[in-house]
């Protein structure tokens, strides 16, 4: 079966080569805007079957050295120029999806920051709002609890406990949705506060190697915060670990940092080539990073745990939003 499917392709490799060669000869020939029109589905067939932009110079520049023997002087010249107009055309429906990529990539990169603004919003308003409810109905118990029998005045310091547990889970919730620490001291202090937080619902040793060498633009910060907030919760649900650490770093004009676990591991080869069962923690972890240009790496092995790692450039694009947001 394997053997079947590498014939095909090879087949199809061939195929492409030919009709790659024929076009080109008749365009410099003379063969006017047909033949032109051929090297733009020439170029679509190309990306379609994932062929690299090296694929097709390198095509290009097998057909054009079979082509060019015999010409000389003016014909010399002509030739080169035809040629360069045929790769041209050919190449366009890569430049065309380089710059689908870019808009969805912008356009990514604005959906987040208007999530986060509407998570921000919600986590303030859960702590602020709610907390000053709490505290409304702290006061009317204690006046209602003037006028109550003994008994039932009894029962108000347990109604107040529960109350407290009520502001201390909303409080909790309020800094998990967006912690104001990530705004006013940045992501470094921002990840020690969620992994002493994570450390201590779980019983599970986070080790935090990350020096705080100033703060970063906005975008990135939020970023390396979400990400970092997913995998310690993909750690402590599925991993299965005994340790959890965490590195952060910066190396020629990127800032990089990873999570790593001894946990039990998992295949992310068979992960990666079956997108669809990717899960959907994974799925937004590498959406962000790419959203602001950086790059995501997942090692794991059975048995012997996981690390994610992730570099992010440290661009111009972002550097007016490197102010906390208030």
């Amino acid at each position: 079966m394997k053997t079947a499917v590498k014939r095909k392709a090879a087949q199809r490799h061939t195929d492409f080569e030919d009709e790659y060669h024929s076009s080109l000869r008749e365009y410099v020939a003379g063969g006017g805007e047909p033949a032109l029109g051929r090297a733009y589905e020439l170029g679509r067939r190309a990306l379609t079957e994932q062929k690299s932009l090296a694929d097709v110079a390198s095509l290009h520049h097998q057909a054009v050295l079979t082509l060019v023997r015999g010409a000389e002087g003016e014909e010399l010249e002509e030739f080169f120029r035809s040629s360069d107009e045929f790769l041209a055309e050919c190449l366009s429906p890569y430049e065309m999806a380089h710059r689908g990529f870019q808009d969805a990539v912008k356009a990514l990169r604005q959906l987040n920051e208007t999530l986060e603004q509407e998570i921000k919003r919600i986590a303030y308003a859960v702590h602020d709002e709610a907390g000053q409810l709490l505290v409304a109905v702290h006061l009317a118990l204690g006046e209602l609890a003037l006028d109550l029998p003994e008994p039932q005045r009894a029962q108000v310091p347990r109604i107040k406990e529960l109350l407290n547990q009520v502001e201390k889970h909303l409080r909790r919730y309020s800094h998990e949705l967006r912690p104001t620490i990530l705004d006013d001291l940045g992501w470094i202090a921002a990840i020690r506060f969620l992994a002493e937080g994570v450390s201590k619902r779980a019983a599970l040793p986070i080790y935090i190697d990350a020096p705080d060498s100033g703060r970063l633009p906005s975008a990135i910060e939020t970023t390396l915060y979400r990400i970092v907030q997913e995998a310690l919760t993909n750690a402590v649900k599925h991993a299965n670990a005994k340790s959890l650490w965490v590195r952060a770093w910066r190396e020629k004009g990127a800032v990089c940092c990873s999570v790593r676990d001894d946990g039990k591991g998992f295949d992310h080869r068979g992960l990666s080539s079956a997108p669809h069962q990717k899960g959907l923690g994974l799925v937004a972890m590498q959406e962000r990073v790419t959203a602001i240009g950086g790059t995501l790496r997942i090692e794991s092995t059975f048995r012997k745990g996981t690390e994610l790692s992730m570099r992010i450039p440290l661009g111009v694009e972002y550097a007016n939003s490197n102010r906390p947001r208030r």
